[in-house]
């Protein structure tokens, strides 16, 4: 399996006060730990866990996942642009991988 892939797609200007779309997504199977391999073994659990994203360094929006969501989880969500800045966005893996993105946003 390649390596995740985080993707985010957010504007990177906006007026201050308005509000903004934000759309996550990572390549990931989201193994659930509940289907079995060629030789009859089942495969460990290895999900995203977490999803939170970061606007100058206050959390705005956090999710938890669970064996249930499908794989490659995408996620919408807005958030009002206040002031110039950095949107982090990390996605947690069972096992203590974090994949991370960043995306610059002027306010005018």
């Amino acid at each position: 399996m390649a390596a995740p892939e985080p993707r985010v797609r957010a504007p990177s200007t906006a007026a201050k006060g308005e509000i903004i779309e934000i759309k996550a997504l990572i390549t990931h199977p989201m193994e659930s730990g509940l289907r079995r391999d060629g030789a009859g073994k089942l495969m460990p659990r290895k999900i995203i866990n977490t999803f939170s994203c970061r606007y100058n360094g206050e959390l705005v929006f956090s999710v938890d996942l669970h064996e249930a969501v499908a794989a490659n989880p995408y996620l919408e969500f807005y958030v009002r642009a206040e002031e110039s800045g950095t949107l982090e966005f990390a996605w947690h893996e069972d096992g203590g991988a974090v994949y991370t993105a960043r995306e610059t946003l002027t306010v005018t």
